[in-house]
C-alpha cells in the first residue's frame, strides 16, 4: 500500500456460507433436533475447526490475480491505488475495483455493502487506519486507553496493559516506559500504587495520544534499523525515507531485560538489542536490498 493515495474496502458477506460443503462430508455436520430430525449443512458452517484457514484459502486463491492491489484477509478485501502512467488516482482505482467485481461475480464471491467503503482516503485495516500518509491507531482504541481510570488491583492492571500491547507498536521505547507497571505483576509483589507507577501510566496514555503516523513499508526502498539499549530494557525502531525524503518510522519493538541480562556489560546490551531488531524485523529485511543498522557502543 506504499504510495497509494486512494483506498476502498469490501466485507464479504456470510464469508462461511459462501463455500460449499464436499458432498461426501455433509452428513458429518448433521444434528439433532428435539423432535428428533436431523439437518445438513449445505455450505461450511461456523464452528468447525479448519473453517477459518479454509476459507481464507479459498479467497486468497481465488483473487491471487489482483493481490497487488486488493490483498486480502478473511473475509476483508483491501484495494488501494494511485497515479500511474498518466492515468488519475480515481481512474486507476475505477480500473481496480472493475477488475476485483469481475473475479467476484465469475466466481460468485458477495459483498456486505453496508460495510463496504469506497474512493476513501483512509480505510480500517486490522484494528488501525491505514491511508495516504501512513498508518495510525484507531481512535476508538486510543480513545478507551486515554480514558482507562487508574488501576486499583492487578486484574485491571493486565486489562489495560493488554490492550496497550496491543498498540505498543505506536510508542517509542514502550517496554521501558511501563517497567514500573510490569513490577507490580509479579508473583508475590505487593500492591502500592506509587507515583512512578502513576507517571508510566501517564506516559503510555500519552505515547499513544502522540504517537507518530508510521509509514507503510516500502520493499522498493531501503530499510535502516535504530537500536537502543537501556539498564532495564532494549529497544529498536525499522525506519524508512519516503519518496520525499523524509524519515519515517515503520514499527517500533521493545522489551525488557531478564536479571541475567541486566549484569551484561555495555557493549553486549547493544549488540543484545542488535539482535533482537533483526529478528523482530526479519520479515522486511531478509531477502530485500542491503539496509543499515545504526547502534552505540558496539
Amino acid at each position: 500500500m506504499a504510495l497509494s493515495t486512494i483506498f476502498s474496502a469490501l466485507d464479504l458477506r456470510d464469508g462461511f456460507y459462501q463455500i460449499l460443503m464436499r458432498e461426501s462430508d455433509i452428513p458429518l455436520t448433521a444434528v439433532s433436533t428435539p423432535s428428533g430430525m436431523l439437518w445438513e449443512w449445505l455450505v461450511m458452517p461456523q464452528g468447525l475447526k479448519n473453517a477459518p484457514a479454509t476459507f481464507n484459502r479459498c479467497v486468497t486463491h481465488l483473487l491471487h490475480s489482483v493481490r497487488d492491489f486488493a490483498p486480502s484477509y478473511f473475509d476483508d478485501v483491501f484495494i488501494h491505488s494511485r497515479a500511474v502512467d498518466g492515468k488519475s488516482e480515481v481512474e486507476m482505482h475505477k480500473e481496480h475495483l472493475r477488475r476485483l467485481f469481475a473475479l467476484m461475480r465469475k466466481h460468485k464471491l458477495y459483498a456486505n455493502l453496508k460495510k463496504c467503503i469506497f474512493g476513501a482516503s483512509e480505510i480500517p485495516v486490522l484494528g488501525c487506519l491505514v491511508g495516504k500518509n501512513g498508518v495510525r491507531p484507531g481512535p476508538g482504541k486510543v480513545r478507551v486507553i486515554n480514558e482507562w481510570p487508574t488501576p486499583s488491583n492487578v486484574k485491571e492492571l493486565r486489562k489495560f496493559l493488554g490492550l496497550a500491547m496491543y498498540l505498543c507498536k505506536y510508542v517509542s521505547n514502550y517496554a521501558g516506559k511501563i517497567r514500573p507497571l510490569s513490577q507490580l505483576l509479579k508473583k508475590d509483589a505487593a500492591w502500592v500504587w506509587t507515583a512512578d507507577c502513576q507517571q508510566a501510566f501517564d506516559a503510555v496514555k500519552q505515547g499513544l495520544t502522540e504517537a507518530p503516523i508510521l509509514a507503510v513499508a516500502d520493499q522498493d526502498r531501503p530499510f535502516h534499523v535504530v537500536c537502543d539499549a537501556s539498564d532495564f530494557a532494549i529497544g529498536c525502531a525499522l525506519m524508512q525515507h519516503d519518496h520525499e525524503g523524509r524519515d519515517r518510522v515503520v514499527y517500533y519493538q521493545s522489551r525488557q531485560l531478564k536479571p541475567a541480562e541486566r549484569n551484561y556489560p555495555e557493549h553486549d546490551k547493544e549488540l543484545l538489542a542488535m539482535k533482537y531488531a533483526l529478528a523482530k524485523f526479519r520479515v522486511y529485511l531478509l531477502g530485500g536490498r542491503p539496509f543499515v543498522v545504526y547502534t552505540d557502543h558496539a
